[in-house]
């Protein structure tokens, strides 16, 4: 259900919502439309143009913004105007961290120069959600220079700040291929990714075979169950190294490299043992930190959700899920907070110096919904369902705006919605989370797979919407448009949920259900 309570519009959004509605129905005929008319969201772009004063400028200017939005995103449209407000707010801050460099183009996470960063005011913490989001673009060489310039940046060798965060970079890479298709890229980054994980393990596993991190290099300082100095064994970093190994497994197998391909196998394997037996705390339902002393840490996180990010949770773990829609547990106003409301330590950190002991983080809410979206896709768990999903997202829309204006900040006060960096100017448009990726492989439900397999299991509840479409993704050299035509009205391409290949239909389903098909 929508909470009316934090829907805070202003005339100028409502204009601005307005304008993105116009000829959406139209015929499109910018680069891979084949249903939409781009030009019916300028109006979007112009609007985001004038609501703000241009703190810093990377490669496209604002006032360059729409024509390169134009040639590069899928394009979006529902019923909900403040969903395809913040849509087209997320690319366009997106677009703001693009830098080219003599070294091709990367993505930073901050705007504003970082003491912490290294080259061009590069952070590893968010690589992996800039992957899975920037792989949407219709132009791969913005994500694949960026891949190269963690692993072979500094003289062909990784960057050296690269391990200064835990990372699901090869998960990442991997996630990129099944998009754009492109084997030859990903195998010849095999060896890379195979001997940056062996780096991860000389430098962070312990004796039995777990990875520990600090709070700080997880990217989560303060936290309830850890602090900046202690050596934990935490699900996040576990979970990564568990969805790495499985990628570069199966970049092997797509280079033919069978023994190499059975090493990551087996080390997933193990790892996959190793953390369920190590970190589910069977008494609180929930996997969990464990200190250096191997107590539990007795607190539920939000990066307990993460081992659904990467397959590495099974059946009798989905009672986790029943914390999430808990207003004791995670579910809060204004989103999902990092750690469980009745918990003692709640909140019990001070303020704004980056605190993960309950404040809402988009960072942690976009691992949190992927990882629900992995869940509903594969089952059909009795804890969670997809109009939880549904309500928790919109909660992560509505909670993206500050004095009316569309803003994504690094983190927010629960209950009241408030940024907790304020008006700092390092926190405005922090690109630190996704949010295109969300809408196009939760809500709508776009689930690439590997060979020619490709599923599309929207999230939207059944009688939520009448219609939606997304428009001009670029998939494996081809265009695919999603469209959700309840009564055939609205697109006059029929009734029900349809993909279309290159503007001609390949499937359709009467429902809201999953349809699976081949490309060829």
């Amino acid at each position: 259900m929508k909470l009316k309570a934090i829907r805070r519009w202003t005339l100028g959004a409502v204009l601005l919502v307005a304008a993105c509605r116009i000829c959406n129905a139209a015929q499109g005929t910018a680069t891979g439309c084949y249903v939409l008319n781009p030009a019916g969201f300028s109006a979007c772009i112009d609007r985001l143009n004038r609501m703000e004063d241009e703190n810093r400028t990377n490669l496209i200017s604002n006032a360059e913004s729409w024509n390169w939005l134009r040639s590069n995103i899928p394009f979006f449209e529902c019923p909900d105007k403040e969903i395809e407000e913040i849509y087209y707010f997320r690319w366009w801050s997106f677009r703001k961290h693009l830098v080219q460099t003599p070294q091709g183009f990367v993505f930073t996470e901050f705007l504003v120069p970082m003491r912490h960063a290294g080259a061009f005011n590069t952070i590893s913490c968010a690589a992996g959600h800039h992957l899975m989001e920037g792989r949407w673009l219709r132009n791969p060489q913005y994500a694949e220079d960026y891949i190269r310039f963690w692993l072979r940046g500094a003289a062909g060798k990784p960057q050296p700040h690269f391990h200064r965060f835990s990372s699901w970079f090869a998960w990442a890479v991997y996630e990129c291929f099944l998009v754009n298709g492109d084997r030859g890229f990903a195998t010849d980054l095999v060896d890379d990714l195979a001997a940056d994980y062996r780096v991860w393990e000389s430098e962070r596993q312990a004796t039995n075979g777990l990875f520990w991190q600090y709070d700080v290099m997880d990217g989560m300082e303060e936290s309830i169950s850890g602090s900046r100095t202690a050596r934990n064994i935490r699900p996040t970093i576990n979970s990564y190294m568990y969805g790495n190994a499985r990628a570069i497994e199966a970049i092997a197998q797509l280079a033919g490299r069978s023994d190499l391909a059975r090493e990551f196998d087996r080390k997933a394997a193990e790892l996959k043992r190793a953390t369920i037996g190590y970190l589910w705390n069977r008494d609180a339902k929930f996997f969990e930190v464990r200190g250096a002393n191997g107590e539990f840490s007795g607190v539920r996180e939000a990066i307990g959700f993460i081992p659904w990010y990467f397959g590495l949770a099974e059946k009798e773990h989905e009672s986790a899920w029943s914390q999430f829609t808990d207003v004791n547990g995670f579910r809060a106003p204004y989103g999902i907070t990092t750690a469980e409301r009745r918990h003692s330590g709640f909140r019990s950190h001070g303020c704004c110096k980056c605190e993960w002991d309950g404040a809402v983080w988009p960072f942690a809410t976009s691992q949190t919904l992927t990882g629900l979206a992995n869940l509903l896709f594969d089952g059909s768990p009795a804890n969670v369902t997809r109009g939880d999903y549904f309500s928790a997202f919109l909660n992560y829309v509505y909670s993206q705006r500050s004095e009316g204006k569309p803003h994504i900040g690094e983190y927010l006060d629960e209950t009241t919605g408030q940024w907790l960096k304020g008006k700092q100017e390092r926190s405005r448009y922090y690109n630190h989370s996704t949010f295109a990726d969300l809408v196009i492989t939760g809500v709508v439900g776009l689930r690439p797979g590997p060979g020619e397999a490709l599923s599309i299991a929207p999230l939207v509840p059944e009688q939520t919407w009448e219609w939606f479409c997304l428009d001009a993704v670029r998939f494996r050299g081809h265009t695919l448009t999603i469209v959700w035509d309840r009564e055939g009205r609205r697109y006059g391409k029929g009734k029900g949920l349809m993909v279309l290949k290159d503007g001609e239909l390949v499937a359709r389903s009467e429902g809201l259900g999953k349809i699976r098909c081949r490309l060829n």
